[in-house]
């Protein structure tokens, strides 16, 4: 990742900011030298031994982390010396240290030397120094990429106060990825962006990464084994972008069939992925067999016990994509398989980090309730794991106990007990927002990870923060900030890691940036304060009203208390399929209907309308949150030639935008309700040129492009026939998504939505307008909504854009500030453009 062009002075400027912001900066990286554990720790000791003994040689940890290194700042490769140590030297802890080189100051040598225990501890250590050091920060390309400008030039250093700098990590494991980050993000990653991504994970100190790449192929050669041939796996793997899924026994065959080359492909793919994470000292988390089988298997076994699962939102129950096949965890045919499932892979890589992901109760909820029932499951799925692996661990997600009421305490702590303590961890996935650990007794014992999904669980406490890749400025910075402290320090804590497990990447930089610091610090954070710092660091100059926008941004897009997980459902990106009589419009009662509508109370409508338009999530107040766009527009005279600035900016920008959207459609239909076809049609033109206008302003950055969606997953093809194949999964995950009728849309159309230029003006703007165009009908007519007419239109329209192959562009196009000064001049500098 390089440092984007900038318009700064040189190095005086660096040079004052890093003299300002340094002893703050410093005060971050001191006050996690204290040493903490937790029961949960003690539980995985023995796997953490084994796990130390079997990393890859110091030599080789260490030219993976100057590899890092060289490709993030070349410049200066000579200027930092690496070297591991033992967790001796930490105290018995993982950990990193900074100090100043013993032969700095003399011309041509190190300046600073890191130390750590893994080559993930190194870079982890290289990144807390350029950022609590040197003011620098590091982002995804897509959101800004690398802000190195604050870097001083090799031989001007700062220097670390006397004794250097030792930081512990609280808690053993950082863990990244989810189950369905595969599709909604990875899908189309070639070796150079995944090398990139782990760059990114080794200088965050993740070192306990998903690895699901390349499993088809796995299972191929698993299933030749039990005689199910090629062909009886063609419409059991669902599409490239629709893996995720058909992974976890929801849907089968849609997108699909997968191409050998693809097979081939991605195992070639995931080989390099682990090989890399190994060379760093990373742990990869490899699949293990959920029971989720192949139709065939009924025939070759007819006397196991198979179950074919419920309808998972296809239209009609369509068997061509649902009801998949579930093997029975208590027939000894899926340890069998499991044990099969987990050699394949080890013949195959060679290595693993002995933790297996496994997830088959995710959406399928078992048959029977009884605990002892339960228990037999659980025990049968690590038993299957286990004669693949002695060493097996169990990682499960604990989205489960969150969503289905089926899982009460009874058979929550069945499931959670039939694994041997310690062999079993569990991802509180959803921790930032809706935490079990603090509902189930620490997950009755079991370690757990809390995660920024966000989720905890032995346990680990896990981050959701985002669905199906939205693009959508969302955050709990509070809860990211002290939740992974206060599940550590409680009583009886089997915490053993934090985590990230959102659904899509490449958004919201600001909530990564700062869960990944949890991973190292010991105390809460002081988020005001680290706010003031991360505007600093980010554009690399203090600019006092940047300052202040992120401070509103802090108490208002990112500060959502209620309880609610965002999941973008802006009308833009996720427009209503319903008869407008039924939509409130919230501003005021509705008095008048045409003569032939039933007539509604308006509690009546808002019961109707909250079953039938799923209306967007709006936890702050706009007021604020457009002063803050007015700072950053003011601001940018100063920070315009800045891509972490831009990319903020058009976000910004975007957001309000799509709030406005919102209110204006709202508009529309209360004109509508109020027959007023003039009014109707000046609201609905002013919708269809808004989102034209947002259009343009999405094209002013890399960031917020459908081209290079696109044209990764044509790059990926052999041949014009998968070049067909791949486009349309990749149209299709990001519009209707799964399974339609000429009359009826998919149940999970939108889910994957996305504000991308190109989108906007090919897809979303011409539904919005034919949806408006029925709507002045009706009343010209007098007569009611066209709704079936309406969804006929609109999906032809979808079909016919997901079996499109027109390019979209690849890079971006005009002024960010520019665009956005103009886009707020003319939609949103009217006081009264919200209502408060």
């Amino acid at each position: 990742m390089a440092a984007p062009s900038s318009s700064f002075p040189a190095t005086s400027t660096s040079t004052s900011i890093i003299a300002f912001v340094l002893p703050i900066l410093s005060l971050f990286a001191l006050f996690t030298g204290a040493h903490s554990s937790t029961i949960g720790v003690e539980y995985i000791s023995r796997l953490l031994e084994i796990q130390d003994r079997e990393r890859a040689p110091p030599s080789v940890q260490l030219a993976a982390a100057r590899g890092v290194l060289n490709r993030l700042i070349p410049s200066h490769s000579s200027s930092f010396d690496f070297q591991i140590i033992s967790k001796e030297y930490c105290g018995g802890e993982s950990c990193f240290a900074i100090d100043n080189h013993p032969s700095s100051g003399q011309l041509g040598t190190p300046e600073i030397i890191i130390s750590g225990v893994t080559g993930v501890e190194l870079l982890a250590g290289l990144h807390w120094y350029l950022k609590f050091w040197c003011g620098a920060h590091i982002s995804w390309d897509k959101t800004g990429g690398a802000q190195l400008v604050t870097l001083p030039k090799p031989g001007s250093l700062p220097l670390i106060q006397d004794g250097g700098v030792l930081i512990q990590r609280p808690i053993p494991w950082n863990y990244y990825q989810n189950a369905v980050s595969s599709s909604y993000t990875f899908a189309w990653w070639d070796w150079a962006r995944w090398e990139k991504e782990i760059d990114w994970m080794a200088l965050q100190g993740i070192n306990l990464p998903l690895a699901f790449t390349g499993q088809e192929a796995i299972w191929q050669k698993v299933f030749e084994k039990f005689n199910i041939s090629g062909p009886d796996l063609g419409d059991f793997f669902g599409g490239p972008a629709f893996l995720a899924w058909s992974r976890m026994g929801n849907l089968h065959g849609w997108g699909g069939p997968l191409p050998q080359s693809w097979l081939d492909q991605q195992l070639m793919l995931q080989k390099k992925i682990l090989a890399r994470m190994h060379e760093l000292g990373m742990t990869p988390v490899l699949p293990a067999f959920s029971g989720n089988v192949p139709a065939a298997l009924r025939s070759v076994f007819p006397l196991a016990k198979i179950t074919r699962l419920g309808n998972w939102f296809t239209v009609g129950s369509d068997p061509r994509w649902c009801c998949t096949y579930l093997l029975d965890a208590t027939d000894p045919l899926f340890i069998e398989i499991g044990k099969a499932f987990i050699r394949q892979q080890l013949k195959e890589y060679g290595t693993s980090g002995h933790i297996y992901n496994c997830d088959t109760f995710d959406e399928n909820t078992p048959p029977i309730d009884d605990p002892e029932y339960i228990s037999s499951l659980g025990a049968a799925i690590f038993k299957g794991m286990q004669s693949g692996d002695d060493d097996a661990v169990w990682l499960m997600q604990g989205w489960l106990f969150s969503y289905d009421p089926f899982w009460r305490p009874p058979q929550m702590k069945a499931l959670l007990h039939s694994v041997p303590v310690g062999r079993l961890v569990v991802l509180d996935l959803f921790a930032e927002v809706k935490p079990i650990w603090t509902t189930s007794e620490q997950f009755y014992g079991v370690p757990y990870i809390w995660k920024v999904t966000l989720r905890f669980y032995l346990c680990g406490m896990c981050m959701l923060h985002n669905f199906a890749g939205n693009v959508e400025m969302y955050g709990v910075l509070d809860a990211v900030g002290s939740g992974p402290f206060e599940a550590r320090t409680s009583e009886n804590s089997t915490m053993v890691g934090v985590g990230m497990s959102m659904e899509g990447i490449e958004q919201n930089p600001v909530v990564y940036d700062l869960m990944s610091e949890m991973a190292f610090q010991h105390n809460k954070i002081d988020v005001k304060t680290w706010i003031d710092l991360y505007s600093i660091r980010r554009y690399g100059r203090l600019v006092p009203s940047m300052q202040d926008a992120w401070n509103l941004l802090y108490h208002t897009v990112y500060n959502c208390t209620d309880g609610l997980p965002d999941k973008n459902r802006d009308v833009i990106v996720a427009f209503p399929d319903v008869d407008p009589s039924f939509i409130s419009t919230l501003q005021m009662p509705v008095q008048k209907y045409h003569d032939n509508r039933k007539q509604l109370s308006r509690r009546e409508l808002l019961i109707y309308a909250a079953d039938s338009f799923d209306q967007p999530h709006l936890w702050y107040s706009m007021s604020e949150v457009l002063h803050a766009l007015e700072l950053f527009i003011k601001s940018g005279d100063e920070l315009s030639g800045i891509s972490t600035y831009s990319y903020d900016l058009v976000d910004l920008t975007r957001q309000a935008l799509a709030k406005y959207a919102n209110k204006l459609f709202l508009e529309v239909i209360k004109d509508y309700q109020l027959n007023d076809v003039h009014a109707v049609a000046r609201h609905s033109k002013k919708f269809v040129d808004l989102v034209e206008d947002m259009d343009t302003l999405l094209a002013s950055h890399d960031g917020f492009l459908l081209g290079p969606w696109l044209e990764s997953a044509k790059q990926l093809a052999q041949g014009k026939d998968q070049e067909e194949q791949f486009e349309w999964n990749a149209r299709t995950q990001i519009t209707m998504w799964f399974d339609n009728t000429q009359e009826e849309a998919s149940l999970l159309r939108d889910y994957g939505n996305k504000y991308w230029s190109g989108l906007l003006r090919d897809y979303y703007g011409p539904r919005a307008a034919i949806y408006f165009k029925f709507l002045r009908e009706s009343l010209e007519k007098g007569d009611g909504f066209g709704l079936i007419n309406w969804r006929r239109e609109w999906i032809k329209l979808t079909n016919d854009w997901q079996n499109g192959r027109n390019a979209y562009p690849v890079q971006s196009t005009g002024s960010a500030l520019n665009i956005s000064r103009w886009l707020y001049n003319k939609y949103l500098q009217d006081a009264s453009t919200y209502n408060h």
